[in-house]
């Protein structure tokens, strides 16, 4: 019998609900300690899920060569990378990645110090800069083994395969969930934890309750306060939840609406409108990559999306290719206008 991870919603407040059990259902300690540390911590649900799945990975591997927590080194870590390459399917760099970064934290919660090299020296000097390229480079010190991530562009959706997106809808709930995507760039979770406390309508505008219980409050354009008052006052259904979205029909009728439930309506409408990459995240970073042809300063930007770091921002204003020509053609014309004589 293997490792296995529950759900115990029923927990104290300051535990975590998430618990690692042993072959025997007892609670394996040493990950589960963390895991309220990190809850304490006031970590998300999500956070902690991922967390205890990566966990949960590490620690049925480490069940086939079973060693104490303490003696792990970065040698350890080396095989544990390696078995995980190669496996079918192979996880992502980024998924590695982030299991080698949730052990390094187990390990100086338990130990107070980071894990020991071994056999194996993965430590590196390197220089850091500034993302927007300003103030003098420093030396970091890069600790532990890591997998070179591929640096990915996420092309936006055209303004064609929005509205053909957009038409597939029929309800005002729908078009209010992706609107907020579109016009105000809220993460999927986001979009689902809104309260109907959140909502200023006389004011134009919502609170946000984003990553790391961060608040903040957005504008509401014209278009979307419509869509939103014709889907409170004309479709959802009298009920007790506090919840901006609940469902329509079904069994679930007047409560608050999944991450599931969404996943399945978008699902439904990418293959009704024919638009396959349409989702959740395609349609914020859609919102960033508008914002930026508009001419919104990087700052103001940073705020609209609810990151904590400038350089997350930039990831999101990306040049998709079409931009890339279209500037090119710009810059082009004005060389050629700049570099031809005038004829008297």
């Amino acid at each position: 019998m293997k490792l296995t991870l529950v759900h115990r919603p029923s927990v104290p407040a300051s535990a975590s609900p998430y618990r690692l059990l042993d072959e025997q259902g007892q609670e394996v300690a040493w990950a589960n300690a963390f895991l309220d540390a990190q809850c304490i911590r006031q970590l998300s649900l999500r956070s902690l899920r991922a967390y205890a799945f990566d966990l949960l990975h590490f620690a049925r591997w480490l069940q086939d060569a079973p060693q104490p927590l303490s003696d792990i080194t970065d040698s350890t870590l080396l095989d544990y990378v390696r078995q995980q390459l190669d496996q079918q399917p192979k996880p992502t760099p980024r998924t590695v990645n982030h299991r080698l970064d949730v052990l390094r934290c187990l390990y100086r919660f338990h130990y107070g110090q980071e894990i020991p090299a071994g056999q194996s020296h993965f430590q590196q000097t390197y220089t850091k800069r500034s993302p927007l390229g300003y103030g003098r480079p420093r030396r970091a010190v890069a600790l532990g083994l890591r997998l070179r991530q591929p640096r990915r562009l996420v092309v936006p959706l055209s303004a064609g395969e929005v509205s053909q997106f957009w038409r597939s809808f029929r309800t005002f709930r729908d078009l209010a969930l992706v609107g907020l995507m579109l016009f105000d760039g809220l993460r999927s979770c986001e979009a689902l934890a809104l309260q109907l406390e959140d909502l200023q309508l006389a004011d134009a505008q919502m609170r946000v309750l984003g990553k790391g219980n961060k608040k903040r409050v957005l504008p509401l354009p014209p278009e979307m306060l419509q869509v939103l008052q014709n889907y409170l006052r004309l479709e959802r259904p009298l009920t007790n939840s506090p919840a901006v979205f609940v469902s329509l029909k079904g069994p679930h009728r007047g409560q608050p609406m999944t991450a599931a439930g969404l996943r399945s309506l978008f699902r439904h409408h990418r293959g009704r409108s024919r638009v396959p990459h349409a989702n959740p995240h395609r349609f914020r970073h859609t919102f960033g990559a508008d914002m930026v042809r508009a001419g919104i300063s990087l700052p103001a930007l940073q705020h609209l999306m609810g990151h904590s770091q400038i350089h997350t921002t930039m990831l999101y204003v990306q040049l998709a290719p079409q931009d890339v020509w279209r500037e090119y053609a710009q810059a082009i014309q004005r060389r050629v206008a700049l570099s031809t004589p005038s004829i008297p």
